[in-house]
């Protein structure tokens, strides 16, 4: 039996657009707030580094809170819609606030400042705004092959994005003077930028009533549950503990990635090959994108898509490694793109993969927590994203970087070295491993059949054929 279609295209599209305005966060923070911090304002990357694992803890309680409060809501515009229309303001204003450390102060006062603000922007208006976004792919359509569609949308645009940033922002800063002057203007710029689509995205959608969310669903009396209830639901589903393990290596590889900016400047020594290597990410993960959906279908199912795909990946890695000690920058391009390329079918279906295993705790203990299952979004991104910065923080300051030095150690140089190339294999290879386990489509049907309870009445990703 055919399911029903919720969606039109322009639906697809408008809510795929909404990653632009989390990109213009997410990438613009991750790939140049620590080069700013410790090149352009003159904090120690260590301390910064320290800051950052701090406000993460902070940050696991902030998640399930938020996720727990939008299953919570009932709004005229739904459950997540509010969430993530109104937390985006708060994001532009943080975001803008990261990048404006006044220089006039004291080393003391940066510290604060920076660490008030990147707290704030990832502990509460990015949590409530990411959470909410994800939420949607569960409630404003039922029909599994569109929610896979809606993550192939969300990440093309994600992943365009996070090309676009991390290719023009180091010549736009200079443009703007170089200075940490020209940081604060770029970051005005594209927090308004990311303010606009965010609404616009949010606005395009509409989610679906509870009443038709529950249809074909037996009503628990006992839905209700607070925050404790609903972490304990959380992690006696072993798929949540692994697409948040999953989520989290994948932003410190991202983290990784990012630091090639030291790389690219120092060891390289040619800063501008930063956004040359960006097209060799990003265009990939876009070309994957495009084809996830069909792939999908032909081989009946995420698991097999998402294990063979990370496969390529370690292969790609293991290259661009080899590559590396040759010196040859050009096959490093290409076998970051190969990497890339098997990397971007996960991307584009996990969203899918996170309601079917929305549907696995439903099954399994007869609660519906669609927006604290997708807190797992946003949880691995900040903590693998934040760990993962305060890592490069730490291994620059052990190795003896010194940001505004004319020149840099030996050590500093193989510490580049070993973070650009090696880490990024080694968190590939670990993140094989989790995807070889996480067969939550099966489990379901397993569930299911057990139950008697046909595939139409509770659709998953599965359901794709």
């Amino acid at each position: 039996m055919e399911e029903k279609k919720y969606l039109k295209w322009y639906n697809k599209i408008g809510y795929g657009s909404g990653d632009i305005a989390g990109n213009v966060v997410y990438a613009f923070l991750t790939s140049f707030m620590m080069v700013y911090l410790t090149d352009s304002v003159g904090l120690a990357a260590g301390v910064v580094g320290t800051l950052i694992a701090v406000s993460k803890l902070f940050d696991g309680f902030t998640d399930i809170f938020f996720g727990s409060m939008i299953d919570k809501t009932h709004s005229k515009m739904g459950r997540a819609k509010p969430w993530m229309l109104y937390g985006y303001i708060g994001c532009a204003i943080t975001l803008v606030c990261c990048f404006a450390v006044p220089v006039s102060f004291g080393t003391t006062a940066k510290y604060a400042w920076f660490f008030i603000s990147y707290t704030l922007l990832n502990g509460v208006f990015y949590t409530a705004n990411n959470i909410a976004y994800s939420a949607l792919t569960s409630l404003i359509t039922k029909n599994s092959k569109e929610r896979v569609q809606m993550g192939s949308y969300r990440f093309i645009f994600a992943f365009s994005t996070s090309l676009l940033i991390q290719a023009i922002t180091v010549g736009f800063v200079d443009k703007c003077g170089g200075d940490a002057a020209a940081w604060r203007t770029v970051a005005i710029i594209y927090a308004i930028i990311g303010l606009v689509i965010n609404t616009i995205s949010a606005l395009s959608v509409k989610e679906l009533p509870e009443e038709e969310l529950n249809e074909g669903e037996v009503k628990n009396d006992n839905e209700k549950y607070g925050m404790v209830q609903a972490f304990k639901l959380l992690v006696k589903n072993k798929y949540y503990m692994m697409i948040c393990g999953t989520y989290i290596l994948q932003q410190l590889y991202s983290a990784m990635i990012g630091a090639g900016i030291y790389y690219m400047t120092w060891v390289l020594k040619n800063k501008n090959l930063f956004g040359q290597f960006a097209w060799a990410v990003n265009i990939p993960l876009i070309i994957a994108l495009i084809f996830t959906p069909t792939l999908v279908g032909k081989w009946k199912g995420m698991y097999k898509l998402n294990l063979r795909g990370y496969v390529l990946a370690v292969i790609g890695r293991a290259l661009v490694v080899i590559a590396g000690y040759m010196g040859s920058v050009p096959l490093m391009m290409a076998f970051t793109a190969l990497a890339a390329l098997g990397q971007g079918p996960w991307q584009g279906d996990m969203n899918a993969v996170i309601a079917s295993c929305s549907e696995y705790t439903y099954l399994t203990q007869g609660k519906r927590i669609d927006g604290t299952m997708y807190s797992c979004t946003s949880l691995g991104v900040k903590i693998g994203g934040g760990i993962g910065t305060a890592v490069v923080g730490w291994m620059l300051e052990f190795s003896g970087y010194v940001g505004t030095n004319a020149t840099q150690p030996q050590s500093a140089l193989d510490m580049m070295q070993f973070m650009y190339l090696w880490l990024p294999l080694i968190f590939d290879v670990l993140i094989m491993f989790v995807l070889s386990r996480m067969n939550v489509e099966d489990a379901n049907k397993k569930l299911k059949a057990e139950k008697g309870i046909a595939t139409d009445e509770i659709t998953d990703a599965s359901d794709i054929n």
